[in-house]
């Protein structure tokens, strides 16, 4: 029990610093932001990710629920989707190769810096 509200503080508290500054920089969305901060947190172990992986790993299981509304309302636009079903691929999948495309190349040079710290 502890675990889980230490990490809903912990979600909480990088869901507030990304719309505290999303208020400064209103770039990309908030909870985009958050996850920056969260994954930052994690990272330099402001969080304990021993503390918070068992709760982690339920959200992920169960995040399919947040999606069932996404569903409904595709089948409730469908008329857009026939008419723009090509474009939106076509952006679906541009977004998708640069999204791992950014993230392996992160991927990289974070491994490559802790391999090099490592070895030091």
């Amino acid at each position: 029990m502890k675990n889980a509200l230490y990490t809903l503080c912990a979600i909480s508290v990088s869901l507030l610093l990304g719309k505290l500054t999303y208020a400064l920089i209103p770039f990309v969305p908030a909870s985009l932001y958050g996850m920056v901060f969260y994954c930052l947190m994690l990272h330099f172990n402001i969080i304990s990710p021993i503390k918070v992986e068992k709760v982690n790993l339920w959200l992920v299981r169960h995040m399919g629920v947040c999606f069932v509304p996404a569903g409904v309302g595709i089948i409730n636009h469908f008329d857009l989707i026939k008419l723009h079903g090509i474009a939106i691929l076509i952006i679906i999948f541009v977004s998708t190769f640069t999204l791992l495309t950014v993230v392996a190349w992160c991927s990289e040079k974070i491994f490559k810096a802790q391999q090099s710290k490592g070895n030091s």
